[in-house]
C-alpha cells in the first residue's frame, strides 16, 4: 500500500493530493489521486482515511524540488493510529 501510495503522490502532475480511502460500494481500500483542491469524496466516493498533500507548499522549503523524498517521509510521521480509527469509522459506517 505504502509503495503504490508513494507512486501515487509521486506522479501528481502540478499541485494536488494522494490518498488511502475507503470505498464503501465494494468495502475496499483505494488509492486515489486528486488535482488542485478537489475534495476526494465529492469526486470520487471514497471516504478518506490518510491524504498526503503534494503542493508544492506542502514541502518546498524543507524538501525543495525532492517530492520523493518529502512524500518518503511523511510515512515516518503519519499517525497510524488515527488511519485507523478512521477506517473503522468507515467501516461502522457503512454497514
Amino acid at each position: 500500500m505504502k509503495a503504490q501510495l508513494a507512486t501515487a503522490a509521486t506522479c501528481v502532475q502540478g499541485s494536488g493530493w494522494a490518498w488511502l480511502g475507503y470505498n464503501p460500494l465494494t468495502n475496499t481500500l483505494q488509492i486515489a489521486t486528486c488535482a488542485n483542491q478537489d475534495p476526494l469524496e465529492a469526486t470520487t466516493g471514497l471516504i478518506p482515511l490518510f491524504g498526503i498533500d503534494v503542493w508544492e507548499h506542502a514541502y518546498y522549503l524543507q524538501y525543495k524540488n525532492l517530492r520523493a523524498n518529502y512524500v518518503k517521509a511523511i510515512f515516518e510521521v503519519a499517525n497510524w493510529v488515527d488511519v485507523s480509527a478512521r477506517y473503522e469509522n468507515a467501516l461502522a459506517c457503512g454497514m
